[in-house]
């Protein structure tokens, strides 16, 4: 019997939904975007010599968005990498529910703030159909990893996958969850 519900979900359903009802000017409550996934995903094209550094990546992603990662798989063989079809080469987790809400709380009040010389986020990472996606130099600006316990820095890609039809719908709803864009 656990009622708990994550603080941004509560605000999204409180307060921003309400707001973008009005501001955009929609005749439905089912036209409000909404966050749908989060995609977290790191490569780890070193893996081809070392497979422990993929093991510790699959840690890392797991130890911080709470969900196990799974590792993935090249989809086509490239000579200069010298890289073969289906060799292990990456780690992903997609997450959804609370969880992702708990991410997205965690990845923008804690995470972003502890970035070296943060300015915002460059709003250029929609892809036209109200999705973001940014990248993180360093997996360590998280406080779940322990630094001395890193084997090797990597950085890592995060997709945010909305219902918004437009990137203009995106990055409203984005802002209302105080997501730090460059002014």
């Amino acid at each position: 019997m656990n009622n708990y519900v994550p603080r941004l979900k509560k605000v999204y359903k409180e307060t921003i939904a309400p707001e973008l009802f009005k501001e955009l000017g929609y005749t439905s409550v089912m036209q409000i975007p909404a966050i749908k996934k989060v995609v977290v995903s790191m490569g780890v094209g070193e893996a081809l010599t070392n497979k422990k550094l993929l093991d510790a990546a699959v840690a890392d992603i797991s130890q911080i968005t709470g969900q196990h990662a799974v590792k993935t798989r090249a989809k086509k063989s490239i000579a200069n990498f010298k890289l073969r079809e289906g060799n292990e080469v990456g780690v992903m987790v997609t997450l959804r529910g609370d969880i992702m809400y708990e991410f997205l709380d965690r990845l923008i009040n804690v995470a972003l703030p502890r970035v070296k010389d943060f300015r915002g986020i460059k709003a250029t990472g929609f892809d036209g159909h109200g999705n973001f996606s940014l990248g993180i130099t360093e997996q360590i600006i998280f406080p779940e990893i322990d630094f001395d316990k890193i084997t090797k820095i990597a950085g890592m890609n995060i997709s945010i996958v909305t219902s918004a039809r437009t990137d203009a719908e995106a990055r409203a709803l984005l802002t209302k969850f105080r997501m730090p864009f460059r002014k």
